[in-house]
C-alpha cells in the first residue's frame, strides 16, 4: 500500500467521531438533555445548532460546554439556569458537546 494513502487514511480515522450521530441523539435522550433542549429550536434552553453557532471557532468551546454541562450555568443564553446533569460523566459530556458543536 503506498505510504501516502495510508497517511491519509490514519487521518481520516483519527478525526471521525467516536459515536454515530444517532448514537449521540439516543444518548441525548437518555441523558434527559432532550428535556429542555432541541436539536433545531428553543425550548428552555436553547437548540443545539443555536449553541453551536455560538461557540463556532471558539478554540476553548469543548472544554468550556463540558464543564458547563458537569457544573452547570447561566448567563450565556439568558437568565434560566442550566443544572448540572450528574447523569452524564466527563466523557459522556465531551462526546455530546463535540457533537453539538459539529451541528450546521
Amino acid at each position: 500500500m503506498n505510504k501516502y494513502v495510508l497517511v491519509a487514511a490514519l487521518a481520516v480515522a483519527a478525526a471521525a467521531p467516536a459515536f454515530a450521530a444517532e448514537d449521540m441523539t439516543k444518548m441525548a435522550q437518555e441523558k434527559s438533555c432532550l428535556a429542555c433542549h432541541a436539536v433545531d429550536k428553543k425550548l428552555i434552553g436553547p437548540g443545539f445548532k443555536e449553541v453551536a453557532a455560538k461557540y463556532a471557532g471558539q478554540k476553548d468551546a469543548v472544554a468550556k460546554l463540558t464543564d458547563k454541562v458537569m457544573k452547570g450555568g447561566a448567563g450565556s443564553f439568558g437568565q434560566v439556569p442550566m443544572p448540572a446533569n450528574p447523569q452524564v460523566n466527563a466523557e459522556q459530556a465531551k462526546a455530546l458537546v463535540t457533537w453539538i458543536l459539529a451541528l450546521k
